[in-house]
Order: C-alpha cells, then structure tokens, then sequence
C-alpha cells in the first residue's frame, strides 16, 4: 500500500474514517427518534385514509402529542425527533415543489402579495397597540407579533438574533405561537369547508394566517384539492417578507443601543434565507424546465405528504406541556387577539381584491 494512505501529513486518510465514524456517530443519535416519528407516521397515515377530513398531517401531529404526554420521551429520542420536526420538514417542502412550475410560484406569489402585506400590517401593528394595552414587554411583544405576521418559530429564530431578545421572552413568545399553530391545524380546514372556500381561496387563507409552514402544510393538506400547493407558494412568499422586517429591526436595535456596533452585520441571513427555501425554487425551476417526467409528480407527491406527516409526528412528539404553560396569559391573550385579526383581515382583503 502506498506511504500516501496512512502518512500522518497527508488529511485524506485521516479525514475520511473521522467523517464515516461521525456520520455513524449521528445516525446512530438520530435513528431512535426518527424511527419513532416515521412509526406515529405511519398510523397517522393509515387514519387518515380512514378519516380523509381530518387527514393523516393533523393525525400525526395529535398521535404524536398523545405518546409524548404519555410516554415523554427522554433524551435518547430528543436528536431524532428534532430532525423530524425540521429538516424532515424542510425536504418535504422542496419535494412538493417539484409538482409546481416556477410561473405559478411566480403569479401565485405576485397575486397574493396585497394578502400577505395587510395581514403583516395588521399583526405588527395590532401586536404593538394591543401588546402595550395588555402590558406585554417590548421584545416578547415583538417576537409573538412577527411569529404571527410571517412564519412563527422561524421569524422568532430570526428576529432574536437582532433585537437581544432573553430566553424567557422567547420561550413564551415560541409557545404562544404553539399554541395557535395547533388550533388551526384543528381548525382551519372545518372553518374553510363552512365558509365554503375555494381550495384557490383557503391555500391564500392559511398561507397567511397560519403562523409556522408546517402547520400551514397540515391544515392545507387536510382540506384537500390543490389548496396545498396554492399554500406552500403563498407561505413561501411571505416568509420572504422576513428579510425586510430583520433589517429594519436590526437597524432600530442598532440605533436605540449608542454605540453599539450592529447593523447589517448582525443579520442572521442564514436563518433570514433558508436553504430549503433555495431548494423549493430549485425543484420548481426543474419541473419548469421538464427535467422532471410528468409521470414523477404523484410518487414525489406522496413522498412530499408523507415526509410532512413525519415532520408533524416530530413536532407532536416535542411537545411539553410546561412549555405552553409557561407562556402565561398576557403573552397567550396577544397571540389570540393577533391570531383572530389576521385571519379575519385575511378574509376581508381577499374579499376587497376579488380572490375570495
């Protein structure tokens, strides 16, 4: 064997089984929880065929809260069932985009654009004239407003970042949003069938009124129709509204701090610009240019719906009940306020601009 393979200056021979050891270390960490998501999954799915109103996502998400309540599990399932709850997440969002071209991302998100802009209107202003009168403080306030005006946990992540937010205000802010993530998972599909919306009309209604993308991708899946890709693009471009609102905070916390030396650079633009979010556009410019067969789309379909049902079997079995408790009154009373208002204003302006 040459001297090349195992000469201690030479990184390839050293790297290469340090890298297989890690990832095996990983899997390893991983594969109990994972297991454990895909198995709630996998029921999920089965009762949802059996009940296709409620659907296998909201199964998943119920079923998973149930074993976690029951059974808590500890920290051997914990690295599992994160990667459930997100990056599972994650890919099932780039996979479904491949069922979409980039022309209807593109129109979908231009046509919604009016939508989106007054529902974030009203929840960040809402979020500051009510968050003052209810006496909630100033960056839990802020974070529960820009949870509810884009994209929940994420805007949260982001928005910390910038404004020095304490770890109690962001807990209370990430299980106030929780807790609304889960009425309209609940929700919003029997409320959409009442009003009698089009599947065009409640994937506008959830893309912007339902806080975290897994949720918006739960409820919209449970009602059916193309009312989950119309969601997934309209979600998508508004999370986009994320980028603007980060700088401006960023430069709001920069001034009220003298001296300090923030701005741009301390923008988290890798949680600001997700990768999935790349991914998702990259997927959709492919089937636009038919790189991906026709006869792909319902496989990769069902791959997209099952992998989301895993993600919301992990986000079911990560919850704690102390956490949602711990989110007190004040900060749970704003996001209900902010959650009903935007839905509302979601209604109305589609009703104004004639998408309804």
């Amino acid at each position: 064997m040459s001297s090349w393979a195992h000469g201690p200056g030479h990184g390839w021979s050293w790297s290469m089984p340090h890298r297989l050891a890690g990832g095996a270390a990983r899997l390893r960490r991983t594969a109990p929880g994972l297991v454990l998501a895909v198995a709630v999954a996998v029921v999920a799915t089965v009762l949802g065929r059996w009940v296709p109103v409620v659907g296998g996502p909201v199964f998943a998400i119920v079923l998973g809260g149930v074993v976690a309540a029951l059974f808590a599990p500890g920290e051997r399932m914990s690295p599992g069932i994160a990667v459930a709850a997100k990056p599972v997440l994650q890919a099932s969002i780039v996979v479904l985009g491949t069922g979409l071209s980039l022309q209807q991302v593109i129109t979908v998100g231009a046509g919604s654009l009016p939508v989106m802009l007054g529902t974030l209107a009203v929840a960040l202003g809402g979020g500051w004239l009510i968050g003052r009168m209810l006496g909630v403080g100033g960056a839990t306030r802020i974070l529960v407003s820009v949870g509810t005006g884009i994209c929940g946990a994420s805007a949260i992540a982001a928005t910390t970042a910038v404004i020095d937010a304490r770890k109690h205000e962001i807990a209370y802010a990430v299980g106030t949003i929780f807790v609304f993530n889960v009425a309209a998972v609940l929700a919003f599909p029997a409320l959409g069938h009442l009003f009698g919306l089009s599947d065009h009309a409640f994937g506008l209604w959830a893309g912007t009124a339902v806080n975290d993308t897994s949720s918006v991708v739960a409820a919209a899946v449970s009602y059916g129709g193309d009312a989950s890709s119309y969601a997934i693009v309209v979600k998508l471009t508004r999370t986009l509204l994320l980028v603007p609102v980060v700088i401006a905070l960023a430069l709001w916390t920069a001034h009220r701090q003298a001296g300090a030396d923030r701005g741009l650079r301390g923008i988290p633009w890798h949680r600001v610009l997700p990768l999935f979010l790349l991914g998702f556009l990259a997927a959709a410019t492919l089937d636009t240019l038919g790189v991906i067969p026709p006869a792909w789309h319902p496989t990769l379909s069902l791959l997209g719906t099952f992998l989301i049902t895993v993600a919301l079997a992990g986000v079911g079995l990560s919850l704690r009940p102390s956490e949602i408790r711990g989110a007190g009154t004040r900060p749970l009373l704003l996001g209900g306020i902010l959650w009903i208002m935007v839905a509302a204003s979601s209604l109305g302006l589609q009703a104004l601009t004639g998408t309804l």
